[in-house]
């Protein structure tokens, strides 16, 4: 099959998933699938495959092995110990962070910081 042609990605799945968690662009991809980025960005939408950026506060989760949460089934919500509030990392990385984005993917849950 020719380079950008549509080609059903449904297959690659877990192919797509693991490339966008060791970096991989859309480009790189796109060739390695013989199809065009755009439809690999709209697959990894689609599907929920987010891309982490490097300046992402999560992009090392050891980081938060400390900073236990709770998802509140009644109602939309994240709950952490209120203790989190002491922690020098989290001070200098969300204390000042009013809005976040929430991302659930099949087996991880993302809460990306909203700049202004």
């Amino acid at each position: 099959m020719g380079i950008n042609q549509r080609v059903s990605l449904r297959k690659f799945i877990d192919d797509i998933q693991r490339w966008v968690e060791e970096g991989r662009s859309d480009e790189w991809i796109a060739s390695a699938l013989g199809t065009s980025s755009s439809s690999v960005q709209s697959f990894r939408s689609r599907n929920g495959i987010y891309r982490r950026s490097l300046g992402s506060p999560l992009q090392d989760p050891t980081d938060y092995s400390s900073f236990e949460g709770v998802v509140e089934p009644e109602g939309p919500g994240v709950w952490f110990d209120p203790e989190i509030g002491e922690d020098d990392h989290w001070k200098s990385q969300w204390r000042a962070t009013d809005k976040v984005e929430l991302h659930v993917t099949q087996n991880k849950i993302y809460i990306l910081r909203c700049d202004a």
